[in-house]
């Protein structure tokens, strides 16, 4: 008996394809069900309930833009979003987490403006919109000014232990900004 094929599973309908039992066994997504007699039949079904998005909450009085259904509220493998209460007929999802805007222009090719993001470690960046055209990024939040020394166009801010405090946000520079108290 190999190795992943451990169990068989007790009053379970045989395999739908070639009547064999079905075993418990084990991929790189968990444990699934799967014929005993792979690999002539190859036939499989997940244990758990598809990762497609449970339902959380019917939103109502909002209504699909594609096919005029009611919205809900899923939970998915990624967090929270918005689906319609039609999937898989209909796939249309929206994000909750949609992306802030910033008025600030990318200082490396100056044609974007900068966007808030998140990794996929769930940490918070500002990144250029015109991603992957232009791969500029500052982990801390961006403020408009110019830098005294280098004259770069980008400053950020940093918590410290004396406060919230301004550096420049070139990475040959990196010093610390003056803030005139009038321009705040």
């Amino acid at each position: 008996m190999a190795k992943d094929a451990l169990f068989s599973v007790p009053e379970q309908s045989p395999c739908p394809k070639c009547g064999a039992r079905l075993v418990i066994r084990t991929g790189k997504h968990g444990p699934f069900l799967g014929c005993s007699q792979y690999p002539d039949c190859d036939y499989l079904r997940p244990l758990k309930p598809s990762s497609d998005g449970h339902i959380v909450k019917v939103l109502e009085g909002q209504l699909c833009p594609e096919c005029q259904s009611v919205l809900v509220l899923r939970q998915g493998r990624f967090g929270m979003f918005v689906g319609c209460s039609q999937y898989p007929e209909c796939g249309h999802t929206e994000l909750i987490d949609k992306p802030d805007n910033t008025a600030i222009s990318c200082p490396q090719c100056k044609q974007g403006h900068l966007v808030q993001r998140r990794s996929r470690y769930g940490k918070i960046f500002h990144a250029c919109n015109r991603f992957p055209e232009c791969q500029f990024a500052v982990n801390c939040t961006p403020v408009a000014g110019e830098c005294e020394e280098c004259h770069y166009p980008l400053l950020i801010e940093k918590k410290t232990a004396q406060g919230v405090k301004r550096f420049c946000a070139s990475k040959q520079c990196g010093k610390p900004v003056t803030v005139d108290k009038e321009s705040e």
